[in-house]
C-alpha cells in the first residue's frame, strides 16, 4: 500500500486524522485498533456498498478480534430519514454496544450522515468512525462532525455536530464508483477551489482528467480538499461564522432536491450542489458583485467534466418559482426569516451574504426557470 496521506482536524482533546490513500478498506482494524483499543463496533451500510465492500472491512476488523453486528440500508437519499434511523438506532441497540463502543459508517454521505446521527445520540452519543466510500463522502461529508437526515420540509433539518474519531478515505474504492457519482463527488472539490482558493481551481481545470482517471492528482485533490475543510471546522465547529462558507451552492441545491423529492434518478447531491454552484455566480452577477466572465468559467468547467449547471439540466418538471422559493426558506441558514446566501465577488472571493432580498431571489428563479 502506498504511503496515506494524513490530514488533522484539529479540535484540541477531539482532534482526529484524515487518512487518504489506497487500502485504507483493509487496514481499518488495525487504524481503528490504534486509537480505540478493545472497542466493539456495528457497522451501517448500504445494500450496494456492502456487496461490494463489507467483506473486506468485516475480514480486517476480524483480523483485529472484533466481530461487527452489521446494519444494512437501502440505497439512496431516501433513507435519511426517520424510519431507516429507527432502524439503525434499534440495530446498535440489540448488539448490546456501549457508549465507549463504536459505530462505523461504510458507504457514502447518506450512510454517513445517518449512521453518524445514531451515533450522537444512542447512550447520549457514543465513538465514530467514518469509512466514505463516495468522493463526495471523502472530501465532505465526512469531515467536520455534521450528522441528520432529510424532512419532507427540507434537507438536513434534523441532525446533530457529532465529530467521528477517525476518517479513512481509501481512495481504491473509487474505482468502483459509478461515473455519475464520481462526478458528483467532484462537484464538492471544486466547491473549494471556489470558496476561498483560486489556485486550486485553476489546478482543477488543468488537472481534472488525471483526477478522474485515477492518476497522482487524485489523491492530492482528495488531500487539498480535506484540508480546506479541515481548516475551516477548526475555526468555526458548529457554523457560527465562516463554516457557513461551505455551503457554497447549497442553498440553491437543496432547494431543487427537495423540489424534486430526493429522487436520485433526476437529482443527486453533488448534482444539486454543481447547479447550485452556478446560480450561486450567475446570481453574484445579477447583483452585479461579480463578473459575469467569473459565472461563465465556473459554467464551463462543470460542463466540461459531464456535471449538470442549470436547472434545465434536470429529468422531468420543477416547481415554479414561487414554490422554489418557499423551500430555499427552509434553508438552515435562515436567520428570522432573512435569507443568508454564499455568494462570490469573484473565483474564490466567497462571501455569506444576510438579508438577500426575497423579490431579487425570485426574480432571479423566474429567469433561470426551465420553464
Amino acid at each position: 500500500m502506498s504511503a496515506a496521506v494524513t490530514v488533522e482536524v484539529g479540535l484540541g482533546e477531539r482532534a482526529y486524522d484524515i487518512l487518504i490513500g489506497p487500502g485504507l478498506l483493509g487496514r481499518a482494524g488495525v487504524e481503528i485498533g490504534k486509537r480505540l483499543p478493545g472497542t466493539r463496533t456495528a457497522i451501517v451500510t448500504d445494500q450496494n456498498v456492502a456487496a461490494a465492500h463489507l467483506d473486506t472491512l468485516t475480514e480486517s476488523l476480524a483480523a483485529s478480534g472484533v466481530t461487527p453486528a452489521v446494519i444494512t440500508l437501502p440505497p439512496g437519499e431516501k433513507t435519511k430519514s426517520f424510519d431507516a434511523l429507527q432502524e439503525v438506532v434499534d440495530g446498535v441497540l440489540a448488539a448490546k454496544l456501549e457508549r465507549g463502543d463504536a459505530v462505523i459508517a461504510l458507504g457514502g454521505g447518506v450512510i454517513g450522515d445517518l449512521a453518524g446521527f445514531a451515533a450522537g445520540i444512542v447512550r447520549r452519543g457514543m465513538n465514530f468512525v467514518q469509512l466514505p466510500t463516495s468522493l463526495l463522502a471523502q472530501v465532505d461529508s465526512s469531515v467536520g462532525g455534521k450528522t441528520g437526515i432529510n424532512s419532507p420540509r427540507g434537507k438536513n433539518l434534523v441532525g446533530v455536530f457529532h465529530q467521528p474519531k477517525l476518517v479513512l478515505a481509501d481512495t481504491a474504492v473509487l474505482d468502483t464508483l459509478p461515473l455519475r457519482e464520481f462526478r458528483a463527488g467532484y462537484a464538492e472539490v471544486a466547491k473549494y477551489g471556489l470558496i476561498d482558493r483560486p489556485r486550486f481551481f485553476d489546478w482543477l481545470e488543468n488537472n481534472w482528467q488525471d483526477i478522474f482517471a485515477g492518476g497522482p492528482a487524485r489523491i492530492e485533490a482528495i488531500a487539498e480538499a480535506c484540508r480546506a475543510k479541515a481548516d475551516v471546522v477548526a475555526r468555526d465547529e458548529f457554523e457560527t461564522g465562516d463554516r457557513a462558507l461551505l455551503n457554497l451552492g447549497h442553498t440553491f441545491g437543496h432547494a431543487l432536491e427537495a423540489a424534486t423529492r430526493y429522487d436520485s434518478a433526476r437529482l443527486v447531491h453533488g448534482e444539486g450542489v454543481a447547479i447550485g454552484m452556478a446560480l450561486a455566480h450567475r446570481f453574484s452577477s445579477r447583483l452585479n458583485l461579480a463578473s459575469p466572465d467569473d459565472a461563465a468559467r465556473v459554467e464551463a468547467h462543470l460542463k466540461a467534466v459531464g456535471l449538470p449547471w442549470r436547472m434545465a439540466d434536470i429529468p422531468g418538471e420543477l416547481p415554479n418559482a414561487e414554490a422554489l422559493l418557499g423551500f430555499i426558506a427552509q434553508d438552515k441558514k435562515v436567520q428570522r426569516g432573512a435569507l443568508t446566501f454564499i455568494l462570490t465577488r469573484g473565483i474564490g472571493q466567497s462571501f455569506i451574504a444576510k438579508d438577500v432580498p426575497t423579490s431579487e431571489v425570485l426574480s432571479f428563479l423566474k429567469e433561470n426557470h426551465p420553464a
